[in-house]
């Protein structure tokens, strides 16, 4: 007979008042961790299995446990969400800021923080009108615990959502790394992000088989996809980890439009994307990862059989040669795309593109080069020969009522060479 659990209440359940949040068990994760204690905390999120839904899915328990009985330790909440295809931190905070902030109390007391802090980018109007309130409301019925949590508001660049530049940013207000890694000592420097610490009060409240409920094994829980590019249906949806893509695409987003195929799907700006070949590879850490990929902060990329390859990789690498803190490594591969995509490329081009396209911001290139290689070696000599309008993700807002994203305009490509 298996174990009865309580599901927990979704991440992006609105919650538009403290009152609301407290209704639906808002504010008892904390009062239970306090009355647990910081190692049996830990403890209940490593039963849990949760793992950090920003990156690698590093086991949240693991960073925490890294640090504590330490001191000092600072907490840091990542908010400032810049992932090409990702939307889900902005979409949870907008929803429900109340929910990780009792996440992001509840962490600093395990971890006994000296200091807890939100970063955010602040050009994200709506998510920091929607802390602000939460904070306040929280703090005036002391439902914050006793670490003190300041928000810190950065630029708008992808850099600042690096760990080390995030730093930078709460030390000296720009996205630079001015103090030692995350957990190297003297400083101890945790970063999750806002879906990580928003899973922690239910966890807390309704215990780790409660979360195991949902998910797999490996990677317990649900996580918030972000779904854009070509389907009929784009938006955020909370769905249990390991759900196949082919569902994802095909029932969740109505699939793609004009009954094309999937070409490829990317998960970000680091990751080789899945051909459509892959369909029913499981969403979840482990199988995306043995499948050639990374499940990354969930954020999925759809792009039909109507996309030109070589345009889909030189708008990504476009976008970190601006942004990343990579440019001198990624400014001589977007070169040589840019000439391919042209018509002006050689194989000399290519040659150098399989040469330095092996590692870091590089690897999403390798991966493109192996699943679409013929593409590139069609593109020497000519012009692109499919041209169109490509949905670029550095995705700005999303408008629940159409179920639409807004997406930068700064990184779709430029056809007017073909003019």
């Amino acid at each position: 007979m298996g174990v009865a659990v309580e599901p927990l209440l979704p991440l992006t359940e609105p919650a538009v008042s403290l009152a609301h949040h407290r209704d639906n068990g808002g504010g008892a994760g904390l009062a239970e961790a306090r009355r647990i204690g910081p190692a049996d905390v830990i403890a209940e999120v490593r039963a849990a299995g949760l793992r950090g839904r920003g990156g690698a899915g590093v086991p949240t328990a693991t960073k925490w446990a890294g640090v504590h009985g330490t001191e000092p330790v600072y907490l840091v909440c990542n908010a400032a969400e810049g992932e090409l295809g990702t939307f889900k931190d902005r979409f949870i905070l907008r929803r429900n800021a109340y929910q990780m902030l009792e996440g992001l109390a509840i962490a600093a007391y395990a971890l006994g923080a000296t200091r807890a802090f939100i970063c955010v980018k602040r050009t994200f109007h709506t998510e920091i009108a929607a802390l602000c309130m939460a904070l306040n409301d929280l703090r005036d019925a002391n439902l914050l615990g006793p670490v003190p949590i300041q928000l810190v508001l950065g630029p708008d660049e992808y850099l600042f959502g690096e760990e080390k530049a995030m730093a930078g940013v709460i030390e000296r207000g720009k996205p630079q790394p001015a103090v030692p890694a995350p957990r190297s000592a003297p400083n101890r420097v945790v970063v999750n992000n806002v879906e990580t610490l928003a899973h922690v009060p239910g966890i807390i409240r309704l215990g780790a088989n409660s979360f195991r409920a949902a998910g797999t094994d490996g990677s317990p829980g649900t996580t918030v996809f972000t779904l854009s590019g070509d389907v009929r249906r784009p938006g955020l949806y909370e769905l249990p980890l390991g759900v196949p893509l082919r569902m994802l695409i095909e029932l969740v987003g109505a699939g793609v439009p004009g009954d094309r195929r999937v070409k490829a799907v990317f998960s970000g700006a680091f990751a080789a994307p899945l051909t459509g070949a892959l369909l029913d590879v499981p969403l979840d850490y482990d199988s995306v990862r043995a499948a050639g990929s990374a499940l990354g902060s969930a954020g999925l990329v759809v792009y039909d059989e109507s996309t030109c390859m070589v345009a889909a990789a030189l708008a990504f690498c476009r976008f970190l040669a601006v942004e990343s803190g990579c440019k001198s490594e990624i400014q001589e591969i977007t070169d040589r795309l840019d000439r391919i995509e042209r018509g002006d490329g050689t194989e000399t081009d290519l040659d150098t593109l399989r040469a330095k396209c092996g590692t870091g911001t590089a690897r999403l290139v390798r991966g493109v080069l192996d699943s679409f290689g013929h593409e590139f070696t069609a593109h020497l000599g000519r012009p692109c020969p499919l041209p169109r309008d490509l949905p670029v993700p550095k995705l700005t807002d999303f408008d629940e009522l159409t179920n639409t994203f807004t997406y930068d305009k700064r990184y779709q490509p430029d056809w007017s060479y073909l003019a």
